[in-house]
C-alpha cells in the first residue's frame, strides 16, 4: 500500500468497481498521488482528479514517473512566475522565497519551496511558521511536485492541510497567435500599459476586492500589459493580463476573464491572442498559465490552445493553531 512519503509521486492503484458472479470487479487508475488520507487517496490523472475510499482499494504501488521537466526547468519556470506575480513583502530562506501581500491571492502569501532552505527541512518548516505568525498570517507553502514530495510529507506529519491541486500549463506562444485571427466580428483589442478602473472592476468580481496590495501585485512588473474589448457602449466584454519575466522570457497569462454575458463568442482567445502578439514583440516564445485542475472549463480552453501540464503544485495551509 502507499505511504505518505509517495504523495507527489505517480502510482497505480487497482481499485474495486463492484461484483460479478460472486467475483470483485477491478478497474485501475494512474496518476500523481496528491493526498492520502486515513479514509481516502486523491490521484490527478489526465482525465481529472480521482478521489477513491481505501475501502476500495485492492493494491496500490508507485510506478516510474514518465517524463518530467529537470528539476531546473521546474525551479526557472517558478521562479519566472513568482516575478510575474511579485509580492511587495518577500525574504529568502536558503532558496525558497517567503511571500505575503495581506492575504491577497495564495501564490502572493506562500512560501515557493524551491531549492535548499540551507537548514533541515524541519528548521525551514519552523521558520516558515515563524515568519507568517510574526505577520500575523496562516503559514502557507507551494510545493511544486514532484520536486517538493519530501516537503508534503513532512508538512502531512504536521497536520497542514491543501487547497486544490494546482495545474502550471506551457505553450507555445505562436498557436496563440493564429487563434480567430480570421474573425472580422469581433470588436477589436485594447492594449494599455496600466488597468483602467472598469478593467479592475471586472477582475474584482471575480478575485472579490482589490487592496492596494493587489493592486500593487497586477501592476509591479517591468513589461506588462494590460488587454480589454468593449462592446460598442463602452461597456467592457473581456480582459486579460500579460507579463514577460525570466531569462528564458516567459510569458505569464492571467487574469483572463469574460462578462458572463459575453462568454462563448472567443473572446478569451481573442483577447489572449492580442497578448501574444505583444509578448513576442519582447522575445517571448513560450507561455505559461496556472489554472487549478477541477476548473474543467478552463482546462478545456487551455488544451484547446496547446497548453499542457508542465508541473502541478498544492498550496499547503498550517493548522489555525500554528497561526
Amino acid at each position: 500500500m502507499l505511504r505518505r512519503q509517495d504523495v507527489g509521486h505517480r502510482v497505480v492503484v487497482r481499485r474495486i468497481v463492484g461484483v460479478s458472479q460472486d467475483r470483485p470487479l477491478f478497474t485501475d487508475a494512474l496518476g500523481e498521488l496528491v493526498e492520502l488520507t486515513e479514509t481516502e487517496l486523491t490521484l490527478a490523472t489526465a482525465k481529472g482528479t480521482l478521489r477513491v475510499p481505501l475501502a476500495e482499494v485492492h493494491r496500490a504501488k508507485r510506478v516510474p514517473a514518465a517524463r518530467r521537466p529537470p528539476a531546473a526547468d521546474v525551479i526557472a519556470l517558478e521562479l519566472a512566475a513568482n516575478d510575474a506575480w511579485p509580492a511587495p513583502i518577500q525574504a529568502r530562506l536558503g532558496g525558497w522565497i517567503l511571500r505575503a501581500a495581506d492575504n491577497w491571492t495564495g501564490r502572493a502569501n506562500a512560501a515557493l519551496a524551491v531549492g535548499d532552505p540551507d537548514r533541515t527541512l524541519g528548521a525551514a518548516i519552523d521558520a516558515v511558521e515563524q515568519w507568517y505568525a510574526a505577520k500575523g498570517q496562516r503559514p502557507m507553502i507551494n510545493t511544486p511536485m514532484p520536486l517538493a514530495a519530501p516537503v508534503n510529507a513532512a508538512l502531512d506529519a504536521r497536520g497542514w492541510t491543501a487547497r486544490p491541486l494546482v495545474l502550471v500549463q506551457t505553450g507555445p506562444v505562436q498557436p496563440l497567435l493564429t487563434e480567430v485571427a480570421a474573425r472580422r466580428d469581433l470588436p477589436p483589442v485594447e492594449l494599455a500599459d496600466s488597468p483602467t478602473d472598469a478593467w479592475y472592476a471586472m477582475v474584482a468580481a471575480h478575485k472579490g476586492a482589490l487592496p492596494a496590495t493587489a493592486r500593487q501585485i497586477i501592476t509591479g512588473v517591468p513589461d506588462v500589459v494590460f488587454a480589454s474589448v468593449q462592446d460598442e457602449t463602452g461597456n467592457l466584454l473581456a480582459v486579460a493580463r500579460g507579463a514577460v519575466t525570466g531569462p528564458d522570457r516567459w510569458l505569464g497569462l492571467s487574469l483572463v476573464q469574460t462578462a458572463p454575458s459575453a462568454r462563448r463568442r472567443g473572446l478569451g482567445r481573442h483577447v489572449m491572442r492580442a497578448v501574444a502578439q505583444w509578448a513576442t514583440q519582447r522575445g517571448a516564445a513560450r507561455a505559461y498559465l496556472q489554472v487549478e485542475e477541477n476548473n474543467a472549463g478552463a482546462v478545456g480552453l487551455y488544451q484547446s490552445l496547446g497548453f499542457s501540464t508542465h508541473h502541478t503544485y498544492l498550496t499547503r495551509e498550517a493548522p489555525e493553531a500554528v497561526r
